[in-house]
Parts: structure tokens; C-alpha cells; sequence
């Protein structure tokens, strides 16, 4: 294995150490560990590798989570937003706006009366990088 491989083997590892740990407060460090690698050199090869930064995968994992918690859940909003991770309702629901292009609550609404199928509407819905 040449050491490309190896390292974009620990940035998977690192990632997939996101996916688990998402709804908990992640800070760069600590993901950087996972990987073995320092925090700048984290960052940089994060987004050569995944074409985005750790902090905007993270932000849309946790989006991604919660738009299934409000198409299938009546949990409150508030609720929804701090199971996935986010300490702030304006926090969430700016960061929601900007993935998904609707509020939470819009996006629950048009979620419970789909006029096209459940999965055409699900992957239509799919929160986009």
C-alpha cells in the first residue's frame, strides 16, 4: 500500500468516525486524531480527497439525519435540532435553509403530503453538497 493509499485510508476512518459520532460536539482535533494526522493537514487533505471541508460534511450529515427525523417523526423542531448535534434552533434552521432550500418546518409540510412518490420524494429531497 503506498502511503496516498494508507493516508486516504485514515481520512475514511476519520469520516467514518463522523457519520457514527455526528449528534456529539466534534471539533477538528479530535477528528484529526482518528486520522493520525495534524488538524491543518486534516483539513487540507479532507477536502482534496471528499471535495468539501469536514465542517460542511458534518453539517450535512446532521441535516441529512434530521430531515428523516421530521418526514417521519412529529418531534418538534427545537428537539430535532439538538438530537442531531446543533446547539442553536437559528443555527440549524440557517444551516437547513442552505442545504435543503426550505425551512425545517416547510420541508415537513411538503414531506407530509408528497404528490409524487415516497421515493422519488426522497431523493429528490436529498440534502445536496
Amino acid at each position: 500500500m503506498t502511503p496516498r493509499e494508507n493516508e486516504n485510508r485514515r481520512l475514511l476512518r476519520a469520516r467514518d468516525a463522523m457519520d457514527r459520532h455526528y449528534a456529539e460536539p466534534l471539533d477538528i482535533a479530535a477528528i484529526a486524531r482518528v486520522a493520525h494526522v495534524s488538524p491543518a493537514h486534516f483539513s487540507r487533505r479532507f477536502k482534496a480527497v471528499f471535495g468539501e471541508t469536514s465542517h460542511r460534511y458534518l453539517q450535512r450529515r446532521r441535516i441529512e439525519r434530521s430531515m428523516a427525523l421530521l418526514r417521519d417523526t412529529a418531534t418538534p423542531v427545537t428537539d430535532v435540532a439538538l438530537r442531531v448535534g446543533f446547539t442553536s434552533l437559528g443555527t440549524f434552521s440557517r444551516t437547513f435553509r442552505d442545504i435543503v432550500g426550505t425551512s425545517p418546518t416547510d420541508y415537513r409540510a411538503r414531506a407530509d403530503s408528497p404528490a409524487v412518490p415516497g421515493c422519488v420524494a426522497r431523493v429528490w429531497m436529498r440534502p445536496a453538497s
